[in-house]
């Protein structure tokens, strides 16, 4: 059971995470949403709340959730829309923290690669600061979803990819003019790989498709 000291802990490292995405350009506004695994059985996470500017969160602007994605505590603001695929995340992998962003380069190439079904990424040395990767020659193929505000039918899409084609989604996936997901052991891990998927999304979308 998490502690009310560990709860605000996790409240503001979430609220450093937003800050930080704000900065870098990856989460303006109201975009992207984070969240935290509280405890695995039953399922509790941290989530940000709907409609808060990223750059501008406080300990007020998250969710406590439960499995079905929602609040747990009446007095509790209103989740973000996308709950239920950081619930889908937390149950098919061992995610600790998930985290997705809004950039530029998320958003134009998950549609310039969309027909393609997935950007594949290879013999960028950068590739290493992702989990388990120890090779530049690594081949990571990041999946991209077509958006929908149906939430609850793509959150089914991603558990029935997780669990027919999981070498589909191994550090994370793209949702078409939209965003990239990611997740992490840890919050810290999670941020380092958002940190390098934006990193070489950017070196993908300068160079063009060659």
């Amino acid at each position: 059971m998490t502690t009310p000291a560990e709860l605000i802990a996790c409240q503001d490292a979430l609220c450093d995470t937003g800050r930080m995405f704000h900065q870098r350009g990856w989460s303006l506004g109201t975009s992207s949403n984070y969240s935290v695994v509280l405890q695995q059985q039953p399922l509790q996470l941290l989530v940000t709340a709907s409609g808060k500017h990223k750059g501008r969160l406080t300990r007020n602007d998250f969710v406590q959730v439960g499995a079905d994605g929602k609040p747990l505590y009446e007095d509790q603001p209103k989740s973000s829309a996308e709950t239920l695929l950081h619930v889908a995340i937390a149950q098919e992998t061992t995610a600790g923290a998930i985290l997705h962003t809004h950039s530029v380069w998320a958003t134009v190439l998950s549609e310039q690669f969309f027909t393609e079904g997935a950007i594949s990424i290879t013999d960028y040395e950068m590739l290493k600061g992702l989990d388990d990767v120890t090779t530049h020659q690594h081949l990571e193929h990041l999946s991209i979803f077509d958006n929908t505000q149906d939430i609850a039918q793509l959150a089914t899409d991603l558990r029935d990819r997780f669990q027919q084609q999981p070498e589909q989604l191994t550090h994370g996936f793209l949702i078409r003019q939209h965003g990239l997901y990611t997740w992490g052991e840890t919050l810290d891990d999670a941020q380092r790989q958002i940190e390098v998927f934006e990193f070489l999304l950017e070196c993908i979308g300068r160079r063009g498709h060659s």
